[in-house]
């Protein structure tokens, strides 16, 4: 969910989504194709992005005010998750 909302901060189809995360994680992250397009069903339905562009099967899809809500927690938890990890392993004594 965090790298398809963080690739539609700017427009972008459904293929540009597929290609842009494993580019942006060094490969680590692939979304396929039916991931991809349930969770941009429900996120059109939940009003966090909206279709900007439709030419034949290819939509185009922009981060609502909503969207940009969601992905700004998101990466708020992520954060405290590095933050709960440091903590621990301090706590155990590693460097």
């Amino acid at each position: 969910m965090y790298y398809i909302l963080l690739c539609l901060s700017r427009e972008n189809c459904g293929m540009d989504v597929m290609d842009q995360i494993p580019a942006m994680t060094g490969g680590r992250v692939r979304v396929g194709p039916g991931t991809l397009y349930n969770l941009l069903e429900q996120f059109v339905e939940a009003e966090m992005i909206r279709e900007t562009r439709c030419e034949g099967r290819r939509r185009s899809y922009i981060l609502t005010e909503k969207g940009r809500a969601r992905l700004d927690e998101e990466y708020r938890r992520i954060c405290q998750q590095q933050k709960d990890y440091e903590a621990m392993f301090r706590e155990e004594g590693a460097p």
